[in-house]
């Protein structure tokens, strides 16, 4: 009889995770993200999508791996076009191709920290920015037009920056504690989700 449980139990989890693995809204997680009111509701939108943390999570690492002034420019680079983006997304102006683009930031931010790629400043900056536009386009296309955008704006910046901050303090800890490797085991992992949103 305990045999019978425990297959049964066994059996459950493995069709949630079937379950979960072929769910298309998980890859798309901030369509239908509710409603995007205010400074709360704008720090829990990116927190919300697991594409969006793990790409701003990246750029975080990216930069504490690369060091120097990368550690600030590179999430400077990304608020501020994460912001553009909103602002068109806001406006109704369309950018193209939105979805791939958020994918293919979680993909190739995280290569660039698997690889620990070590692109010139400006180089390195810029492409952070172009991934950000994406994103912030979501977040504005998302973002109800009875609400006010300043105050949802200043919660997903904030949300943003924390999530930078997160993964910035994850690198510097591990060069204190001298494990690179963590850093890039941490981009294997990101890279291997953005494959997982590209497939399915």
């Amino acid at each position: 009889m305990k045999d019978r449980i425990l297959t049964n139990s066994t059996a459950r989890w493995k069709m949630w995770a079937l379950v979960a693995l072929l769910t298309p809204s998980f890859a798309q997680a901030h369509v239908g993200a509710g409603q995007t009111s205010g400074v709360l509701h704008g720090l829990l939108h990116p927190v919300s999508g697991p594409d969006h943390v793990v790409a701003m999570l990246a750029v975080g690492l990216w930069a504490a791996q690369r060091g120097g002034r990368s550690i600030w420019i590179f999430p400077l680079s990304f608020v501020t076009a994460m912001s553009a983006g909103g602002l068109m997304g806001t406006a109704g102006i369309s950018v193209p191709f939105v979805e791939l683009g958020i994918v293919a930031s979680v993909l190739i931010l995280g290569l660039l920290v698997l690889c620990a790629v070590r692109l010139p400043l400006v180089a390195g900056s810029s492409l952070a920015g172009l991934f950000a536009v994406f994103h912030g386009h979501a977040h504005g296309v998302e973002m109800l037009e009875t609400v006010s955008g300043l105050s949802y704006a200043i919660g997903f910046v904030l949300a943003t920056g924390g999530l930078h901050a997160g993964g910035i303090g994850f690198g510097l800890l591990a060069r204190q504690l001298a494990a690179p490797g963590l850093v890039r085991y941490a981009g294997g992992i990101a890279a291997a989700f953005g494959v997982y949103l590209l497939l399915f």
